[in-house]
């Protein structure tokens, strides 16, 4: 299930589908997202698997570095006591940069190692949120060598 912005919704057909089908959030609406995150955390309960983009899309249509991440995909993994599974997503810059014209173009990603949130608290969110932001910028620059 994904949890993306409720701008997908807008799309002919699609979005209709992406909403029934997985959670969305106005980010510009405080109410909007702290619902979103009750939503993940009943999604998680349910047994779904979430697919989260913390920073919230793609900033730049050049080689890019993450943007600032938010706080809520954390707090669910942390309150859940489940692994985050950061995925490197080598080329979305260039393949999404306007949803009018994508460009059709095989995905290249890296899934790396989970990282175990069993025994982290609320407390522990920054760190945890870093830790996963350090390892995609860290495999974005070298794979594009800055």
């Amino acid at each position: 299930m994904f949890v993306g912005k409720n701008a997908m919704e807008k799309i002919p057909l699609f979005g209709w589908m992406y909403k029934k089908l997985h959670i969305t959030v106005d980010r510009t609406k405080l109410k909007s997202r702290y619902e979103t995150v009750m939503k993940s955390l009943r999604a998680v309960d349910e047994g779904k698997n979430l697919v989260i983009f913390p920073e919230g899309g793609v900033l730049s249509n050049q080689i890019p570095l993450t943007g600032n991440f938010k706080d809520g995909p954390f707090r669910i993994a942390i309150e859940k006591q489940l692994p985050v599974v950061p995925v490197t997503i080598y080329n979305n810059w260039s393949i999404l940069p306007d949803l009018l014209f994508q460009r059709i173009q095989p995905i290249e990603f890296l899934v790396h190692k989970p990282i175990e949130t069993i025994g982290m608290d609320i407390s522990q969110i920054k760190e945890l949120r870093d830790q996963v932001k350090n390892i995609l910028d860290h495999e974005l620059k070298n794979r594009f060598n800055l």
